[in-house]
Parts: structure tokens; sequence; C-alpha cells
């Protein structure tokens, strides 16, 4: 979720590059650009065919399945799959799950500080604080950190108070054209959560990797990122996120993400296990180095004890060290 501040001033410098280094001839100039439009139209596609393979059946027969199987309602840090969606002032999604393809300059070093409120099915749950920190070491590498605190409920079934899971990743830039269009990976560990370690079945472990790959292209204003991976413990999520520069202090975003793990009970389908949610939100930049940021998020065709509810979330990013945002 760190990592991404300050989009408006990388931007800017990517539209000011543009008009610096851009061709003269019209038609060498749109072929300098085909190549991440279709690439772009490669990967748009096939997150969404991952969307529409990975649950044939999205709501049909959920309540009765949910019955049958015995599972009650669980809030976000008993949850195994992805956690709510908490918006960075760039729109994206949480960290290690669905991100985009910017990196840090090297030496710059950004914070967020954020909270989140979710609710659902007669059971709520707050994260405050929600903090992440990112560094960039070099051009291509960048390391990254997300640690939320769990507000602990009195309810047996509530919030499992404490430090919730946790990522640490490095994101590995491998594709950066001029053109605006990049790729990365993010390998990551998680660490899980008191509340999700409780479920885990034997010969699970607290300490997971996740594998992670996102694609970003940039359009002056707006912007464009996908992103898919797995994590070793079963679970495997994709996603599609957007953002859009109103002006030089306002931005719009959005995303769409899908998680889904494989069967805790034999003959129980994907989409009976899976959590999809759509999110958007808003930031505004207090001055180049300060942004704050709002979003609300909720779930589609999802089981109350897959996370089933409504996030509403919020906070603030500030940038410590120069080189804030990617060439």
């Amino acid at each position: 979720m760190t990592g991404r501040i300050d989009r408006k001033a990388r931007t800017d410098r990517n539209g000011r590059t543009s008009e610096r280094t851009g061709h003269r001839d019209g038609s060498a100039q749109r072929t300098a650009r085909e190549p991440p439009l279709r690439a772009l139209r490669s990967i748009v596609p096939c997150v969404l065919l991952a969307f529409a393979m990975s649950a044939p059946a999205l709501a049909q027969g959920k309540s009765q399945s949910h019955k049958k199987n015995g599972s009650g309602p669980k809030p976000p840090s008993r949850n195994d799959l992805v956690v709510p969606t908490v918006a960075s002032s760039s729109g994206g999604a949480p960290l290690a799950w669905l991100d985009d393809a910017s990196l840090l300059d090297p030496g710059g070093v950004s914070v967020g500080v954020s909270a989140m409120h979710w609710s659902g099915s007669g059971l709520s749950e707050v994260n405050a604080p929600i903090v992440d920190a990112a560094l960039g070491l070099t051009r291509r590498v960048q390391l990254s950190a997300s640690v939320p605190h769990v507000v602990g409920s009195a309810d047996p079934a509530g919030a499992a108070g404490g430090i919730g899971t946790s990522y640490f990743s490095s994101k590995i830039g491998v594709l950066d054209r001029h053109s605006g269009f990049k790729m990365a990976v993010s390998p990551t560990v998680e660490v899980l959560g008191p509340g999700v370690v409780d479920s885990l079945t034997s010969g699970q472990h607290r300490v997971q990797l996740g594998f992670p790959a996102s694609a970003e292209i940039d359009r002056g204003p707006a912007r464009v990122y996908a992103g898919a991976g797995y994590f070793t413990r079963g679970a495997w999520f994709t996603g599609i996120g957007g953002s859009y520069a109103v002006n030089a202090r306002v931005s719009a975003f959005s995303s769409l993400t899908r998680a889904w793990r494989r069967a805790d009970v034999p003959g129980v389908p994907i989409g009976d296990r899976d959590r999809n949610e759509v999110s958007g939100g808003a930031s505004y930049a207090v001055t180049g180095a300060v942004h704050v940021f709002g979003s609300i998020g909720r779930t589609l065709a999802t089981l109350d004890e897959n996370g089933a509810g409504t996030t509403v979330a919020g906070g603030a990013s500030f940038v410590l060290a120069s080189g804030a945002a990617v060439k």
C-alpha cells in the first residue's frame, strides 16, 4: 500500500518526459505505444477470465451450504482470505494482494498511517493504526511492510485483538518502458495474525510465502493496473484497479479484487470459499509530500464466513525522503 505516494508528481513528470522525448512523427508515436497497449489488452482479459472461471455459482445455494457446514460469520482478523480493502492515496488495495508496478526512487522513504472499520453479519472490527512503510533500495528494488493493529472484542467470535496479519515484501521491477507500461513481482513473507492461526489445519504454519505479480500502464492522468498471485497456505487472488487525477490535488480510484482458497471441506465448490470486493475512494494532496485519503468497499456474492461486509477506511501518507516516485 505504500510506495505509491505522490502519484500526481509522478504523472506530471511522466507527462513532461513524454513531451520532451515524444516523436514528432505521429505514426512513430503510435508505434511506440502499441506494445504496452497490446500487453494491457492481454492482462485485463486474463484477470476477468480468472474471476469468471473461479466463480461458477457465486450466489446460488450459499446460505444452505453455510448452514450445513456449521460455520459462522468471521471478521477480517479471523479470515484467512484477503483482508478488506484499505486503499492508499494512489488507490491500491492491501499490500501484497493487489498492487501497482511502480517503485520508489533509490533512497525514497514513505510512511502511511490509516484506520479501517469493517462491519457485517452483526459483527464489526476496527484496525487502528495500520502502519505501512516502504524504502527504495535501487531503481528496480523496493522493500515494503504493512502491519495492522486489531482492536480486540469481548465477543468470542469477534475481532482477535493484537497485531493482525502482516506483510513484508520486496517489489522487483522487471519491466519499465518509457511509454508508461511496467511490470513487477513482489516476493512476500506473510505473518498470520492470532485469529487466523487459530483456524489453521494441522501442518500449516504461521509464516507463509506469497508470490504476487503486477502490471501497470499510465496514460496522462489515468492509470490502470492488474495483479494476481498465490500464497503457500493455498490462497489465490486476482484483481484490477485504476485511478484518475481529477486535478492537481484530487484523485479518484477504484478496484475489484477476488480471493479464493482450496477446499476446507471435500466437495465444497470454489464459489463457497471465495471473497469478492469492489471499492472506491479519493485522495487529496495537502502538500507535495502529504496526502490524505478515504475509501469504502463492499463484498459481492460472498459468504459470511468468508468476510462478507462493508469496509470504511481513511488515513494519510507521508514522504519522508527525496525520490518519492519512480520516474
